[in-house]
């Protein structure tokens, strides 16, 4: 995993303990997972904004915000970055487009 990811991860995790007068993120886990989940979703809309100007210093600034929002979404819900980059190692090399030869059944009513 990247070095990075280790780092954010472990002060995610003891951010969770700490004074939300001080730490940005300990307000954010007090403000429970509607706060988490607002912030990234602002994050996201501000990172398809960035894109549809075409700064891509912008864009990487933003998607910066995402990912350590997104972050902080998985330490609140108890996961690990590396879960989903195991996740991803799993997907890789596997195609998202459907096999045109298995038939998508149709569910009887």
């Amino acid at each position: 995993m990247s070095s990075i990811l280790e780092r954010l991860a472990i002060i995610l995790e003891q951010r969770k303990t700490a004074d939300p007068t001080h730490s940005y993120v300990a307000k954010l886990y007090a403000q429970g997972l509607d706060a988490i989940l607002k912030k990234v979703a602002e994050e996201t809309a501000e990172v398809l904004l960035a894109a549809k100007d075409g700064d891509s210093k912008h864009l990487q600034e933003e998607v910066a915000d995402l990912w350590f929002h997104c972050l902080v979404l998985l330490a609140q819900q108890g996961l690990k970055p590396e879960m989903v980059l195991m996740e991803l190692e799993r997907r890789f090399g596997h195609s998202g487009l459907k096999d045109p030869s298995k038939k998508t059944q149709v569910p009887k009513k």
